[in-house]
């Protein structure tokens, strides 16, 4: 689990009602010197055996959806984590500001209107007899889903030409397509990103 995660999952904890002092102690660990370098959750350095894709598509991992320079905790770096006690109004203050915040997340405009390929979890927004034709894909298990949803340059919402019933909640796909700066608010997060989806496959890891 790389430090990114482990910050949401600090705020899983936090949002079930667990106390400010556990999430203070989880987010001490790892907020207490630097951001962290992000990595993406699966893989993205091979592509699936057997898979072929036409054009100058890119595969890009999850990392690459972040802007240079964006800090996602900032809001937690002015409080002294190592003070804070349970129920803490402060640490529920800076929640609702990094919430605020992450809802908002900035784009990369470096990599928008390429054909890119990625990798992560699938989210379904529909539950039709058809099938679903959008889903999150989302760069880590249980996102959207058992713990809240991660900063919306982190999901992506992804759109097919028609329904597929081939996957289902939290399978683990690549989506290719053009990659664009669509905001989605939807029941399950906001997402600052949108892919129109060429294909959809299942993720298969290079080892």
């Amino acid at each position: 689990m790389n430090r990114y995660t482990m910050v949401w999952a600090a705020l899983c904890a936090w949002s079930l009602g667990l106390g400010s002092q556990a999430w203070a102690q989880s987010v001490r660990e790892t907020v207490r010197d630097t951001v962290p370098q992000f990595q993406p959750a699966l893989s993205a350095e091979a592509p699936p055996p057997g898979a072929s894709v036409p054009g100058p598509t890119r595969t890009i991992g999850w990392e690459q959806l972040i802007p240079a320079g964006w800090d996602p905790y900032k809001d937690l770096k002015a409080l002294n984590l190592e003070t804070l006690k349970d129920n803490d109004p402060r640490a529920e203050e800076a929640l609702k500001k990094m919430r605020k915040m992450w809802d908002n997340a900035p784009i990369n405009p470096l990599i928008l209107g390429q054909s890119v390929r990625l990798p992560g979890y699938m989210v379904p927004l529909e539950d039709l007899p058809e099938g679903s034709k959008e889903f999150l894909l989302v760069p880590y298990f249980g996102a959207c889903v058992h713990s809240p949803p991660p900063p919306a340059n982190q999901i992506v919402h992804v759109v097919l030409d028609k329904p597929t019933k081939r996957f289902r909640m939290m399978d683990t796909l690549w989506v290719t397509g053009p990659l664009s700066a669509t905001k989605t608010d939807s029941h399950m997060g906001v997402s600052s990103y949108r892919i129109d989806a060429k294909q959809v496959a299942p993720y298969v890891d290079k080892k």
